[in-house]
């Protein structure tokens, strides 16, 4: 039955040159988009792509110069068995300065969910090379393990002193021509500093109208220097008062534990580090055996913190066959309603709010208590 060629009004049929005029039409409109769809494959963007990168466990091995080795390894100190997994997560970035995404792949990545485009200078400030870059993210690794040895010690109950000691001097800062880099920084007006914090509200307190005097160690020797605070304006308007130096924390570590894991950079796998470390020093299964993910970075008092690229590590811990998921809760924001199905997140704060999520998955309770981050 032919409904609509029997109601279909009648038409006169196109005539050769009619059709020849339709067919040169169509293959020029096909010319200007390949010439199109070339163009934006080639033409840069001033944007780079966060995807999912590579999945490691913390329990098991990576890749070194003879072979696998452990991941985490614990060095003269009772071990004991791990099941499961506790997976860091990475974030893969398309695109730099020197070689650009094209506006086809910026175009295909906006709409894939486990991908995200974001502006080239978030990642490469002006002035900042793929080397200098790559070099900070190295340090910031570095940094990080030794902060999650000691949150990871700490604990477990073992004693872990810390030491503040200048790692940047500001060009014209105060400081400059007082301090020299790798001076600890002991006391601060006679009182002990016990952290960076504790350094910065001390010489807040100080104020500008007077100098502050510092009790530090230079080259294994005491002594004393004075300087006169300034004060420093952020970018949203907030002050605060200044000496005009970068620090960095050293540990002495009680338990020597080796972190290898070449070729990844930032702060973000912290949290997962020290979990793994926790694991391997105590007796069971930190997990019950199950496969759990999770990122955050963590200061040696076991403070979460917040990451970038969460979303990317969502789906990469879904792709790699968790189940679990932990996740700092000052990244809710960026979580609530982007979890893959069959991925449950437990938002996070602290060290012991992991150790409490895993314990619940490990034992099979109910986990619908956990603090979760809600949509809204």
């Amino acid at each position: 039955m032919s409904l609509f060629a029997d109601e279909a009004p009648t038409a006169s049929a196109p005539t050769g040159q009619g059709r020849n005029r339709r067919a040169r039409f169509g293959w020029i409109v096909l010319s200007l988009s390949l010439v199109l769809l070339g163009v934006l494959s080639a033409v840069p963007a001033p944007y780079v792509i966060e995807q999912p990168g590579p999945v490691f466990n913390v329990l098991g091995t990576t890749e070194g110069d003879d072979g696998d080795v452990p991941l985490i390894e614990v060095h003269d100190e009772q071990t004991y068995d791990t099941g499961g997994t506790l997976d860091m997560l990475t974030v893969q970035l398309v695109g730099n300065p020197q070689r650009s995404p094209g506006w086809l792949d910026i175009v295909s990545a906006w709409f894939d969910p486990s991908r995200a485009v974001v502006p080239m200078d978030l990642y490469f400030p002006p002035g900042v090379t793929t080397e200098q870059r790559d070099e900070q993210n190295a340090t910031l690794m570095v940094d990080s393990q030794q902060d999650s040895v000691a949150a990871a010690l700490r604990e477990l109950g073992y004693e872990v002193p810390e030491h503040i000691v200048v790692a940047q001097i500001a060009e014209g800062a105060p400081a400059q021509g007082v301090l020299r880099l790798d001076d600890e920084i002991v006391a601060v007006d006679g009182t002990p500093v016990t952290g960076l914090a504790g350094l910065r509200d001390a010489i807040n307190a100080n104020g500008t109208d007077k100098p502050v005097t510092l009790d530090i160690m230079r080259g294994g020797a005491a002594s004393t220097v004075e300087i006169t605070p300034t004060t420093a304006t952020a970018s949203d308007g907030t002050t605060s008062t200044v000496i005009g130096i970068g620090t960095k924390t050293t540990y002495d570590l009680p338990v020597d534990i080796t972190i290898q894991l070449d070729n990844v950079g930032g702060p973000s796998a912290g949290m997962m580090f020290a979990l793994g470390m926790i694991d391997l020093l105590t007796p069971g299964e930190l997990n019950g055996g199950k496969d759990v993910a999770g990122t955050g970075t963590i200061d040696a008092d076991g403070n979460v913190g917040a990451i970038g690229g969460i979303r990317q590590k969502l789906f990469g811990a879904k792709d790699a066959g968790a189940e679990w998921f932990l996740a700092p809760e000052s990244n809710c924001d960026e979580v609530a309603g982007h979890v893959p199905d069959g991925l449950t997140v437990f938002a996070v704060k602290t060290l012991d709010d992991s150790l409490a999520a895993l314990k619940a998955i490990a034992d099979g309770a109910d986990t619908s208590k956990l603090p979760t981050c809600s949509a809204g």
